[in-house]
This record gives structure tokens, sequence and C-alpha cells, in this order.
């Protein structure tokens, strides 16, 4: 079942609002899908996120890396994945995205149509518009198969 949440429009200086809100709204949810094209925001809403559940570490993209691993005050673990430069699914199997994936610490992943057929079957899907006004709009679906 996916549910539409969508049509919410905010400015980059109110990120930590909007952040504190998708966490009171959706944080029993710990897959996260950030979708949105270059620029438009989705690592910056991960660290507006990841300051809101007070990241101790440095939070940045891990574009080469493919994951980062956070300790927080507020959750023991929080991986952030960024599946941009990989070629084919098998990378993300590779590193065991998988067992991230159910390891049952929040997941944070860019670029989440890079690597589909391992989405479970509880998530968010957060899709992120610049707009020409540098405004950004927020589109979210809930999904839960479980439900």
């Amino acid at each position: 079942m996916t549910k539409d949440l969508s049509g919410l429009d905010f400015k980059l200086e109110d990120i930590k609002n909007v952040s504190a809100n998708l966490l009171q709204a959706f944080g029993d949810y710990k897959i996260w899908l950030f979708d949105g094209d270059l620029g438009a925001g989705k690592t910056t809403l991960i660290k507006a996120i990841c300051d809101e559940l007070e990241v101790e570490d440095q939070v940045s993209s891990p574009t080469f890396a493919l994951v980062n691993e956070y300790a927080s005050n507020k959750e023991e673990t929080i991986y952030h994945f960024d599946f941009y430069r990989i070629e084919h699914e098998s990378e993300a199997f590779d590193i065991g995205l998988e067992e991230y994936l159910y390891s049952g610490y929040r997941c944070l992943i860019e670029w989440p149509e890079q690597v589909s057929s391992f989405w479970p079957e509880k998530y968010i899907h957060i899709k992120i518009i610049a707009n020409l006004d540098d405004s950004r709009t927020i589109e979210i679906a809930k999904h839960d198969e479980t439900a």
C-alpha cells in the first residue's frame, strides 16, 4: 500500500523545521529513499535529519564509499547510502545492502532507483523538486506492504 503525502513547499532556511516534522511524522519508518535531480537538496535534507537525530559524526555524501555509518545520540546507528555512481545493482549486493536494510537501523538512501530490486516492504519515498524561486517541493509516498 502506498500513501501519497505530497506538496510540502519550503525554503532551504526552513530545512531544520522540515526535518523535525518528517521525523515526527515518519520516524517509525527505518528506510527512507531520497529522489531528486543533482542539486535538489537530498544530501542537505539528510544532513538536517541527522542533526535532528543528534549525529555525532560529520555527515557527508558517501558518493565514492557508497555508505557512511553515523553514531547518534537518539538512535544507535544510521546508515547513509549514495548510489549515484554505481553501474550495476550487484555493487549494492557486494557491500551487503540487504543486511543494512534489514538491520533495524535507519537507512537513508540517495539515488534509490539504482537499487530498486532491494527496496523492502516498508519505506518512505521522498522526492525533492528544486523550484525556479530556489524553494523546494517535497513529495512523500509512504509504502507499506505489511499493512
